[in-house]
């Protein structure tokens, strides 16, 4: 995984035999200097259910948005809401709180209340 902000190396005009391949970015909170913020951005050609498992294990550990572009089917989608449902949805079937750093993600973009460990 890189922690460039590039979604995929420029290769020429695509292939129209080249498979799709969903790239994943995840938009994180970063601290610089005193006083400072900015945002870090990582890119994950993966799938979902390991950027989930990323996200539960802590690999990002201030998420604020995750998008999926598909560069050669010339689509993106903010998936931020669906994936703090489904974070959610999770946790409550595990009767567990939803883990500390990625409570804010949740609780942003989320319908539902967020439980919180006491």
């Amino acid at each position: 995984m890189s922690t460039a902000a590039r979604c995929a190396p420029h290769g020429g005009a695509a292939r129209q035999d080249a498979p799709h391949q969903i790239v994943y970015l995840i938009v994180e909170n970063i601290v610089g200097w005193p006083g400072r913020a900015g945002r870090k951005i990582q890119v994950a050609r993966t799938d979902i259910e390991t950027v989930i498992a990323h996200l539960f294990a802590g690999r990002f550990q201030d998420p604020v948005r995750i998008l999926a572009l598909d560069p050669l089917g010339h689509w993106s989608k903010d998936l931020s809401r669906e994936l703090a449902e489904e974070i959610q949805t999770r946790c409550d079937i595990d009767a567990m709180a939803v883990p500390e750093h990625i409570q804010d993600f949740v609780r942003s973009h989320s319908a539902a209340p967020v439980a919180v460990a006491c």
